[in-house]
C-alpha cells in the first residue's frame, strides 16, 4: 500500500505550526533578530486583527528570511478579516518556490470558505507540488467535498490516485463509496476504503468471486483495519473457498490484522498434513507465542 511520505510530514509540521514554536528550535537559528521577529509574530497572535494585519504584511514584504515568512504567513491565517484572506490568496498564485505552497497549507488552517474555494482556480493552474498543497489544504480544512470532486473530475490516474489517497486520510467513506460506483475499482479505493476504516465496503468486495484479483486485494485490506468483524470474516472467507489463492488472501490478512489465533484456530482443525504445515509456517512468520506451544504437539505426535 503507497502512502504519502510528504502528506504524514506536511502533517506533523503543521500541527507544530499550530502551537507557539518550539525554544529548541528557536535555538538553531543563529541570526538574533530572526529569534526576536518570529517572537514578536507569535505575539500578534493575541492582538487585534486590525493592528496586526499591517505588521504581517510588513513581514511578507520585507527582506526577512522564509522561515520569517512562513511564520507570519501562519499568523496571517488566523486573522479574520477579508484583506487577510486576500493577502494569503495574493501569496499562494506569487509562484515563490519557497512560500506560495505554504500558504496554500495556511489557507487550509485558517478554514475561510470562500478562501478554500479559490483554491480551485489555483489546483487547476498549478503543478504538482502546488497541487498537492490544495490537497493538504482541503484535509486539513475537512473539505471532503473539494478533494471529491478533484477524484470525480481527475484528468489522469495519477491525479486521480493522489486525491483518492486523500480521501482515505480524511475518512470519507460516503466519497469514496460514491467514486467506485462509476469507477472500475482501481487497486487505489481499496486502499483507500481500509485507510477510512470502511469495513463494510470492503467485506462486499472481499466475498464477491466475480473478480478474484479484486477479491483478493480486498481480503487483504481487511486486514489493515483488524478487530473482531474482520477477523471472523477472514476465517469465513478462508473455509468457504476453493481457490487457493483466496485462501493465501485470507491468510495474509490475518498476517497483516496480526490475528494468529485465527491461523491457530485453522491448523487445529485441519485433517491435511500440507495445509497445517503452510499454517504452521504462516504462524512461525508471525512470530506468533503460540508457535511453540504448537510444535511441542507436533512434534509428540498430538495433531
Amino acid at each position: 500500500m503507497h502512502i504519502r511520505t510528504k502528506t504524514v510530514f506536511t502533517l506533523l509540521t503543521l500541527v507544530a505550526m499550530s502551537s507557539s514554536l518550539a525554544q529548541s528550535e528557536l535555538t538553531e537559528i543563529t541570526d538574533e533578530s530572526e529569534v526576536l521577529k518570529i517572537a514578536a509574530l507569535e505575539a500578534l497572535i493575541s492582538a487585534p486583527p486590525e493592528r496586526a494585519l499591517p505588521l504581517v504584511a510588513r513581514v511578507l514584504d520585507g527582506n526577512s528570511s522564509d522561515e520569517v515568512k512562513s511564520r507570519a504567513l501562519f499568523v496571517l491565517s488566523q486573522i479574520d478579516l477579508p484583506e487577510a484572506q486576500a493577502r494569503l490568496l495574493e501569496v499562494a498564485k506569487s509562484g515563490d518556490a519557497e512560500l506560495s505552497g505554504e500558504a496554500v497549507r495556511m489557507i487550509g488552517i485558517g478554514g475561510n470558505p470562500e478562501t478554500l474555494t479559490a483554491l480551485a482556480e489555483l489546483y487547476s493552474a498549478g503543478g504538482e507540488e502546488l497541487r498537492d498543497a490544495v490537497l493538504e489544504a482541503y484535509m486539513i480544512a475537512g473539505d471532503k467535498e473539494a478533494v471529491y470532486q478533484i477524484a470525480a473530475n481527475a484528468n489522469d490516474a495519477e491525479e486521480f490516485e493522489a486525491a483518492v489517497e486523500m480521501l482515505g486520510v480524511m475518512g470519507a467513506r460516503t466519497e469514496l463509496r460514491a467514486l467506485s460506483e462509476s469507477s472500475s475499482f482501481p487497486g487505489v479505493l481499496i486502499e483507500a476504503f481500509a485507510i477510512s476504516g470502511d469495513f463494510e465496503s470492503l467485506r462486499e468486495l472481499a466475498l464477491d468471486s466475480s473478480d478474484v484479483q479484486r477479491q483478493a486485494r480486498a481480503i487483504e485490506a481487511l486486514g489493515i483495519i483488524g478487530g473482531d468483524s474482520v477477523n471472523a470474516t477472514l476465517i469465513e472467507i478462508y473455509r468457504g473457498t476453493d481457490s487457493d489463492d483466496i485462501r493465501e488472501a485470507a491468510l495474509d490478512g490475518m498476517l497483516i490484522s496480526g490475528y494468529d489465533e485465527g491461523v491457530l484456530e485453522l491448523y487445529r482443525s485441519s485433517d491435511d498434513v500440507g495445509e497445517k504445515r503452510e499454517l504452521l509456517e504462516m504462524l512461525s512468520v508471525m512470530g506468533s507465542d503460540l508457535l511453540l506451544d504448537v510444535i511441542d504437539a507436533a512434534l509428540a505426535g498430538d495433531q
